[in-house]
């Protein structure tokens, strides 16, 4: 999987991040994004039941990939890639995380704001590293202004990103994005209209020219 990371991302562009209180509602939120022909899934590791719903995904979805995200420490890492995580989203820098995931084969992003701790990541083996949160210094702007110095490490923004703005940080640079809310609006969500939330994941993969 890590030799592949960057071919996986450049092909499909966008992370649907599922942060869902409920197994059932984050399997169906993640069958919404996946019938728009979405394949990267990243369940939160703080989800219920997060390790049953990323085994139950694997065999419902094989087409997609999915991962989790917000792993703290080494256990919930080992705990996440046993139930089947494909990659590793952390909220921080931590280089035993990076190089216990890269040793087993399995992408271990993590998430980096200051240049400092973007080359850190960088440094200790990250596959990619996420830019987080990305808005809080700029958007797209600040994507564009690392590209000079640190153009050759792949970056993932998040926190910020909608379908209106994606396109934007693509063109400053970045190898793909994350989406959370923007594609799981809480009123959708509440009334589960599984079908608009697959409209709104469609539009955005048209916006980035993805199919």
């Amino acid at each position: 999987m890590v030799d592949n990371w960057l071919s996986i991302l450049r092909k499909n562009r966008a992370f649907a991040v599922i942060r869902a209180p409920k197994l059932e509602m984050g399997r169906q939120m993640a069958l919404a994004v996946a019938a728009s022909g979405m394949r990267l899934i990243e369940i939160t590791w703080n989800s219920d039941s997060s390790a049953d719903l990323i085994t139950k995904l694997r065999c419902e979805l094989p087409d997609c990939i999915i991962g989790t995200g917000t792993v703290l420490n080494l256990q919930d890492l080992e705990l996440a890639i046993d139930c089947g995580a494909q990659y590793i989203f952390t909220p921080h820098v931590d280089p035993e995380l990076i190089r216990a995931g890269m040793a087993q084969n399995i992408p271990v992003i993590p998430g980096a704001l200051t240049p400092t701790e973007i080359v850190t990541a960088w440094k200790v083996g990250a596959a990619t590293v996420k830019v987080f949160p990305v808005q809080s210094l700029g958007g797209a702007d600040y994507i564009k202004s690392l590209q000079g110095p640190l153009g050759h490490i792949p970056l993932i923004p998040t926190g910020g990103v909608t379908i209106d703005n994606a396109l934007q940080f693509f063109k400053a640079g970045a190898v793909a994005v994350g989406l959370s809310g923007e594609l799981f609006p809480k009123a959708l969500i509440e009334a589960q209209n599984w079908e608009l939330i697959t409209q709104n994941a469609k539009k955005l993969l048209q916006t980035l020219d993805v199919g």
